[in-house]
């Protein structure tokens, strides 16, 4: 074993806006626990500084972890020219829901909108399969 191996990786708290997307929703209409949806639903989009910090690249899988959930998805660039750090973007789905407390201050709306979580690589793992 070298020594790299014996390093934690590197883990970063982000906060989590969730958003709808045309295209997902298409995908969903089409087949809910098809490919396609999976693909455009199971991803989080990540300022390019915050994907260099964590040491991945696009496509590769994360862990999203907090106190309500945990799940691994891919990453993708955000590709906002604004620096965003520690801002991140998913859109609604079953994958960003896991993530959402279940405290709604009484008004009975989760906050689906500011999600806090933490950020590490999952190298080799595969995405969070929800199955019907």
């Amino acid at each position: 074993m070298d020594f790299g191996s014996f390093l934690a990786a590197p883990e970063i708290k982000i906060r989590i806006v969730t958003y709808r997307d045309i295209f997902q929703d298409k995908a969903m209409i089409e087949n809910r626990f098809g490919e396609e949806y999976r693909d455009r639903s199971a991803i989080i989009k990540l300022d390019a500084a915050d994907l260099k910090q964590l040491n991945v690249k696009k496509g590769d899988t994360v862990i999203l972890s907090n106190s309500f959930g945990r799940i691994v998805v891919k990453a993708e660039e955000s590709g906002y020219d604004t620096p965003h750090r520690g801002l991140a973007y998913m859109p609604n789905s079953p994958w960003s829901n896991m993530l959402v407390s279940d405290e709604t201050g009484g008004t009975g709306v989760p906050k689906f909108k500011d999600i806090s979580v933490t950020v590490t690589s999952a190298k080799g793992e595969k995405v969070t399969e929800f199955k019907p």
